[in-house]
Order: C-alpha cells, then sequence, then structure tokens
C-alpha cells in the first residue's frame, strides 16, 4: 500500500487503543499470598512504566506504555476489589477456600489441589480458581467424600484424601 493512503496519525496511535482486560464478574477472593502478588505486580508495572513516560516520540515506547497503563488499572482494580481471605482460619475437615486439598482419581491416582482466587490459578502449581469446575466439586466436601469433576474430556470421579489449610 503506498504511504499516501496512510494517515500519520494513524501510525503514531498504532497499537496504543488497547481493548481493557475483562474483570470478572465474582466476588475477588484472594489468599494473603495472592493479595501480596498483585501488590508486587503493581509495583514492577510501575518501575517498567517510569522510563517509557519520557519517550512521547517513540512510537514503541508509547505502545508499550499503552499495554503497562492498561495491565495497572487491572491489577489495581483487583487490589481494589480484593477480600482476603486466612485459610488458617478456615473451619478444619470441610474443603473451603485456601484449602490444600488431597484426591485420589478413579484409577487410583493421587493428585492434590490448592482452592485459590482467580488472579493466583497457575495449575502448573496446582492452584485452582475457586470459579473453576474443580473447586466447585470439591467446595463444601469432607475427607472420604466422592465428588465428580465435570471436565471437557469426560467426567472424572475424584475421592477426598485429606484437607489441609
Amino acid at each position: 500500500m503506498s504511504r499516501g493512503f496512510v494517515k500519520e496519525d494513524d501510525l503514531e496511535h498504532a497499537g496504543t487503543d488497547l481493548p481493557e482486560r475483562p474483570i470478572s464478574p465474582h466476588p475477588n477472593y484472594v489468599t494473603p499470598h495472592g493479595f501480596k502478588q498483585l501488590q508486587q505486580q503493581a509495583n514492577e508495572l510501575e518501575q517498567e512504566r517510569l522510563p517509557l513516560v519520557t519517550r512521547k516520540e517513540d512510537p514503541v515506547a508509547q505502545q508499550r506504555l499503552a499495554m503497562i497503563d492498561r495491565d495497572l488499572r487491572y491489577v489495581q482494580t483487583r487490589i481494589e476489589s480484593a477480600i482476603v481471605v486466612d485459610p488458617s482460619a478456615q473451619p478444619v475437615g470441610t474443603v473451603l477456600f485456601g484449602a490444600n486439598v488431597e484426591v485420589e482419581d478413579e484409577h487410583g491416582d493421587s493428585h492434590s489441589f490448592m482452592i485459590v482466587g482467580e488472579d493466583e490459578a497457575d495449575i502448573s502449581s496446582n492452584r485452582v480458581s475457586w470459579v473453576s469446575p474443580l473447586a466447585n466439586a470439591l467446595i463444601g466436601q469432607k475427607v472420604g467424600d466422592s465428588v465428580v469433576w465435570h471436565r471437557p474430556v469426560g467426567d472424572l470421579e475424584l475421592e477426598i484424601i485429606a484437607i489441609d489449610y
């Protein structure tokens, strides 16, 4: 395409008009560790933002600044709406928010999961969101109870072996 058909203004602002990150409609329950993670993430974004503010003539810097500002608005909103739940204050014996749950599946394999806030969830660390199908199956149950985890690849029956906070 010829440069004659491109407005200079369009090139300067390319990538700076980003859609906002969606905010969950669910209450923002977080563990104390998750709250610290959000605060740390906000601090890191602020530190990354500072040197970019002065580079107004650099379109790449302005695009990165727009992304950081968007992420910072998201993180600050999550911090403001956070409902910190201390897992050690939860009643022992029932799976609730913050629980470490050990389960055994129908094949005899053992798995452990921690039920955490949406922003803390990380399946590689076996941390699942409290609004996930797995957490929904486990919350409110006790040791010895069997639950069905409804998964896209098929249902899996789990027996709760241990609960720890």
